[in-house]
């Protein structure tokens, strides 16, 4: 395995951002169980500061596979999303020759610190070309997971974003079982345990955020720098909150009548959101507060039953669940959609192909009938149908690359049809058990 690993920092909307960027050739890349034998490139992008980037569009360095310049493309913000969107970019595609193209199979990941089994990845394959330099996922991680501090994707306010290239078009080599699952690094592990010794030792004591670079194998893999009590950082508030919001639910509060309409209001309002819009909005915190004053409310002629104040305890981690199905089931819909999106345009460069290549079909006809009536212009009219006939192989072999893809991604249509179906039965599923809920709520709504 070759490995180039550099660390520089990085000057981003006027504050300087700590990049780590290494790049490894994983050669005679093999695993029985994931059936691949053969050479891929992987990139490890790591960027610190993360929330604090204010740049619509990230670009990395350029790395070199096969001969040819990449570049990985990421939104920290959403490409009109409210999702982070990353992709895979031919460098400099501004400089390229007409009818330059290049085949990729590729995977790109957002990897999770915490446990990396976890991470999001997402893998497909492309033509790019002079029309289509950048390729990958609009909609890969919602902002609101990637925040969220007990997730795992921000650490210390560091990302670690990966990308996997291969551009053999005999076999597809990446899948997400070989992003998150091949030992091609042992550091990985050791890296992680690093991470979270970090965060266990900012719940007793202000440190400064580990650096995970890629060390000599003499030296200690990590350290953790203690440094005066300073202000505290957000995930120390974050920590402190966690810790609070446990106690205080535990505790045994009593609630007034008027704490307990204001919460019951609180519920209804979640309830007559969508499960998905719910999702979005991060209120589950504050619902949390809502059932257990529900559950706690205890007034003579109103006292909830013992099965009913189950049921509200166990109802407010079945919204969450509800929620989070909803989600998925969306993202699995958006996914049929965006697969549509590469087939509209596939089918539309083939209709221009065809176009082009009957006009240069007409073209060469022309220009044989002249050389029939034109003795004189024969030898310049016979370079011109030569350069016609080569434009006409050139539109043949690129057509030709693009009905196979085609094809390819017909094969797997019903797959994708069948994804698309699933997830909206799953849907229907998450809005009845919704409305149940909520029925169930306006049932208790007159003791209260």
């Amino acid at each position: 395995m070759e490995v180039y690993s550099k660390s520089k920092p990085m000057d981003v909307n006027g504050q300087i951002t700590k990049v780590t960027w290494k790049i490894e050739v994983l050669s005679d890349v093999h695993s029985k169980s994931m059936d691949v034998n053969g050479q891929v490139t992987k990139v490890t992008w790591r960027i610190e500061n993360f929330s604090t980037i204010q740049d619509k569009e990230l670009c990395s360095e350029n790395f070199t596979v096969d001969g040819n310049k990449w570049r990985i493309l990421i939104f920290p913000k959403g490409n009109t999303a409210d999702h982070l969107s990353i992709y895979l970019g031919v460098a400099n595609s501004s400089t390229l020759p007409a009818g330059w193209s290049r085949y990729a199979h590729f995977g790109l990941a957002v990897i999770n610190q915490f446990d990396r089994e976890l991470s999001i990845a997402g893998v497909t394959t492309q033509v790019f070309d002079v029309n289509g330099p950048d390729w990958g996922f609009t909609s890969f991680l919602p902002l609101t997971e990637l925040h969220n501090p007990k997730r795992g994707y921000l650490v210390n306010d560091a990302c670690l974003v990966e990308a996997y290239v291969f551009t053999d078009r005999s076999i597809g080599f990446i899948s997400h079982e070989l992003i998150v699952k091949t030992d091609s690094d042992k550091l990985k592990t050791k890296e992680c345990d690093c991470v979270k010794a970090a965060m266990d030792n900012q719940r007793t004591t202000s440190t400064k955020a580990v650096e995970i670079t890629n060390p000599s194998p003499t030296p200690p893999y990590c350290q953790i720098m203690a440094i005066e009590p300073e202000e505290p950082t957000e995930e120390d508030m974050n920590t402190f909150f966690t810790s609070l919001e446990s106690k205080l639910w535990s505790s045994n509060t009593i609630f007034s009548r008027e704490e307990a309409k204001e919460a019951l209001a609180k519920v209804e309002k979640a309830l007559n959101m969508t499960p998905v819009n719910f999702y979005d909005s991060g209120k589950l915190s504050p619902l949390k507060h809502a059932f257990k004053i529900l559950a706690s409310f205890d007034c003579s002629s109103t006292t909830l039953t013992i099965e009913q104040k189950k049921e509200l305890f166990a109802m407010e981690e079945s919204l969450k669940e509800l929620a989070d199905r909803a989600a998925k089931a969306l993202q699995d819909k958006n996914f049929l959609t965006e697969k549509e999106s590469i087939k509209l345009t596939i089918t539309h460069k083939l209709d221009r192909n065809l176009i082009r290549y009957k006009e240069v079909e007409s073209e060469v006809k022309q220009v044989e009938k002249r050389l029939a009536a034109l003795h004189v212009q024969v030898e310049e009219a016979q370079k011109e149908r030569e350069n016609m006939l080569a434009e006409g192989k050139e539109i043949f072999k690129s057509s030709k690359e693009m009905k196979m893809e085609l094809e390819a991604l017909e094969m797997q249509w019903a797959e994708y049809e069948a994804m698309a179906k699933v997830a909206e039965e799953e849907e229907s599923i998450v809005l009845a058990e919704w409305g149940r809920i909520k029925d169930f709520i306006s049932s208790i709504k007159g003791k209260i």
